[in-house]
């Protein structure tokens, strides 16, 4: 049990390590900075930085860290506004809220 906890603990430390690279090397962005960028960039609807962002990590990486960034922002709004996330997600979509 404890071995699947630390586990789990070491994969999310190295996703959101950032490794500075040496003097004039770009440093190399993590998972979540990738996905905040990218999600930002499609709220603006520019399609450069969408690019740009996505480049950054793998497919995969982008999509974890995109859904780690809704589900963190519906709870937060969810808490905000006294509601249920799943009222705020289907509110969020334009669904009926039942």
């Amino acid at each position: 049990m404890f071995g699947r906890i630390r586990e789990a603990w070491n994969r999310s430390r190295a996703a959101r390590r950032t490794e500075g690279g040496r003097q004039g090397e770009p440093r190399a962005h993590n998972l979540f900075e990738a996905a905040a960028a990218y999600v930002a960039a499609c709220a603006q609807d520019d399609q450069e930085k969408i690019d740009e962002a996505a480049g950054w990590v793998s497919p995969e990486a982008l999509s974890f860290g995109v859904n780690e960034l809704a589900c963190r922002a519906v709870v937060t709004l969810a808490r905000e506004r006294n509601e249920s996330p799943r009222n705020v997600a289907r509110a969020l979509l334009g669904l009926p809220v039942t």
